[in-house]
């Protein structure tokens, strides 16, 4: 199965990994997106389904050049490796932009998502009845989603385990994102902000020398939190592959007028004229472990068509558009 590739290629990996990284981290946009737009979409489906039962014999029986051909290991591991190395470096810069400049941020995703629709749907072929039915179960879907309102706070270990198969959907599913979701379940800032700033904290001091940080039950409670959702993750990455694999193979037109109506509905969680409803308990604002307020979620309006703010808005949705079609022209040009 593995494929030999120059380091250009390789490094292409990497950074499409970290695109996927960075999509995964903002509520509204999906990992799943960036991958089928960037092509490696249903590879990383194939290889995440070869972790099954004939990768543990190779496993065990100490065959591990077989494991890691058989299992695609050198793609998995630099997509990977690139998304979570964005965690801790472009999703930083990134975090700046919303904070500064969130409006625009938000326009551009929107003007992707919109080109991401284009770029997927002209490959499709002939609509029939039965597709068009599903492309509407899609919208419906993913529009659904976008208004639901989100729980609250759970950080029971079982629900934490829960929380990481379904939030991992954002890597699988194109449209539905996993980020969303979290906040969804009211566990976003608990799995995706506090855990992950802890784990930053518990490494950073144990590479200096500090263990005491491993005596501290708060930091514990953290690292117990992220290593039961990383479970869940894997386990939802390996068991939701398996699924989409054998339901790509069989109804494949079906599978992607699910997945086009769901990017198409999940423009209602990313339309960037909204406000922020933040969580409040007992009169007050909830705050994260960084004191930033917690979002529980948003309040979407109709921007003022001649303010200058709304005109650099769409001009950066057009921007978005133009940067999934020029990726569509580099595509056909090498092919």
């Amino acid at each position: 199965m593995q494929v030999e590739r120059t380091f250009k290629q390789k490094f292409n990996l990497f950074l499409k990994g970290l695109l996927m990284g960075v999509a995964n981290k903002v509520p509204g946009v999906s990992g799943g997106t960036v991958s089928f737009v960037l092509g490696f979409y249903e590879e990383l489906i194939f290889s995440f389904r070869r972790v099954n039962l004939i990768a543990l014999k190779f496993l065990l029986n100490g065959r591990f050049k077989s494991f890691f051909q058989y299992t695609n290991a050198q793609f998995v591991t630099l997509i990977m490796f690139g998304s979570i190395f964005s965690y801790f470096s472009a999703s930083l810069i990134l975090d700046y932009f919303l904070d500064h400049y969130e409006l625009y941020v938000w326009s551009w995703f929107f003007g992707m998502i919109i080109g991401s629709i284009y770029y997927i749907g002209k490959d499709f072929g002939k609509w029939t009845r039965r597709n068009f039915i599903f492309l509407i179960l899609g919208i419906t879907l993913g529009l659904g989603i976008s208004f639901l309102t989100p729980a609250k706070e759970n950080d029971n270990l079982w629900f934490v385990f829960v929380c990481g198969i379904i939030g991992v959907s954002g890597m699988t599913l194109p449209g539905l994102s996993g980020s969303f979701i979290l906040i969804l379940l009211g566990n976003y800032v608990l799995l995706l902000i506090d855990s992950v700033n802890i784990l930053l904290h518990v490494v950073t001091s144990l590479v200096s020398g500090d263990f005491e940080v491993l005596s501290d039950p708060i930091k514990i409670r953290y690292l117990k939190i992220i290593a039961v959702f990383t479970g869940g993750s894997a386990f939802g990455l390996i068991s939701i592959s398996h699924v989409l694999g054998y339901v790509l193979k069989r109804w494949n037109k079906i599978v992607n007028a699910i997945i086009i109506g769901f990017i198409t509905g999940s423009l209602g969680i990313v339309w960037p004229w909204k406000d922020k409803i933040y969580a409040i308990n007992n009169g007050n604002f909830l705050v994260d472990q960084e004191g930033n307020k917690v979002i529980e979620n948003y309040q979407r309006y109709i921007p003022d068509i001649y303010s200058i703010e709304t005109f650099f808005a769409i001009f950066f949705i057009f921007f978005g558009i133009g940067l999934i079609l020029a990726i569509d022209y580099y595509e056909r040009r090498k092919q």
